[in-house]
């Protein structure tokens, strides 16, 4: 095995999208256990994370909704498309906030603990890199925890926070997202509000970067109109391959190319098989969706967005030790190294420049 993993690309791979944070938030007294591998489970620690050359990413600030109805029921559904499932109603501030401080709060352990660093700038995360740590974006996906007026967008702002999801699907004061359903366009409601208005405005001048995955088409069509800063969409996948909601039509991909905008491969099985159900799928699955990709969006246009320990993802890859093996896999599938490393890191790096500056 040794021999094995060794020869396999030892390229870095920063990432668009994480649920780490969300793991922690569910166990947090055993969260020394999680980091340092002893747990056992989920798709990210510490020592996987170095197996897997994971450089770092977007760590999502993530607020759960409370269950309604039966969860294996949901899943039975995603297992036996056609689906659309009802959307969770909206989140009050007040347990947002609550969640949203206490996921924080376990990335800046994870800071404190040595071999993560939380970035504000495109120059921290090149010598974050450099330095062997995992360089860590505050991300919120879903904005429930910002109040209409703003204010407390600069208070996350000056906590470290420089990217953002208006929402997380399930409707919030700013906009509406897309269903988890499908067959399905991504055209299910309205456009941004007019605090969401305000909110991408707000975003463009404390450069903090927009994400767009979980966004409806019209909110879609709203950021483009309204942003001065690249479109990007951290989590999502072709819908001429997989016509699920939360993937982009081809064009919302040639909006995001024309804005020098990106998009990280999503690794969720549903939005991968183009049946779009939750079973597990291999290497051409990835494939078909970064060929797309690549053909509207260009080679610097494409990232990935694993979306670990939020998704079920193809077994093939396993968990984020299994990174070498994708990155094999775009090679064997005859990617060039210079665009793998593209994919692998270097357009995230590059997106964040425009966006953030250097």
């Amino acid at each position: 095995m040794e021999s094995f993993v060794s020869s396999l690309p030892q390229i870095p791979v920063f990432d668009g999208h994480n649920d780490f944070l969300l793991r922690l938030l569910k166990d947090p007294a055993r969260r020394e256990a999680i980091w340092s591998g002893a747990d056992g489970r989920g798709q990210i620690d510490l020592p996987r994370a170095k197996a897997g050359n994971f450089a770092g990413g977007f760590f999502a600030i993530y607020t759960p909704s409370p269950m309604s109805g039966d969860l294996a029921q949901m899943f039975a559904a995603m297992d036996n498309p056609p689906y659309c499932l009802d959307l969770p109603p909206m989140m009050p501030m007040t347990e947002a906030v609550d969640v949203a401080l206490a996921e924080t709060g376990h990335l800046m352990w994870l800071e404190r603990k040595g071999d993560l660093q939380i970035c504000r700038t495109s120059a921290q995360i090149r010598a974050a890199m450099a330095a062997g740590k995992i360089a860590a974006i505050l991300h919120m996906e879903g904005a429930e925890a910002i109040s209409p007026d703003l204010d407390s967008l600069y208070v996350w702002h000056a906590a470290g926070l420089r990217s953002l999801g208006p929402v997380w699907s399930r409707p919030t004061v700013f906009g509406h997202g897309v269903p988890f359903a499908y067959p399905s366009s991504p055209d299910t409601g309205d456009g941004l509000t007019m605090a969401g208005k305000d909110l991408i405005r707000e975003c463009n001048a404390l450069r903090i970067m927009i994400d767009l995955s979980h966004l409806n088409e019209k909110g879609f069509d709203d950021v483009a109109r309204l942003s001065d800063a690249p479109l990007v969409a951290t989590h999502s996948n072709a819908h001429v391959v997989t016509p699920s909601a939360r993937n982009l039509t081809d064009r919302q991909l040639t909006q995001i190319r024309e804005t020098g905008g990106m998009v990280g491969l999503n690794y969720a099985t549903q939005f991968l098989r183009p049946d779009g159900m939750r079973g597990d799928c291999g290497w051409d699955e990835m494939m078909r969706h970064l060929d797309h990709l690549l053909s509207i969006l260009g080679e610097d246009h494409i990232g990935l967005g694993s979306d670990f320990d939020g998704a079920d993802i193809p077994s093939c890859l396993g968990d984020v030790s299994g990174l070498p093996r994708l990155l094999q896999a775009m090679l064997d599938h005859g990617f060039g190294e210079d665009l793998v490393k593209k994919i692998a890191h270097e357009n995230w790096l590059g997106l964040l420049e425009r966006t953030w500056g250097a």
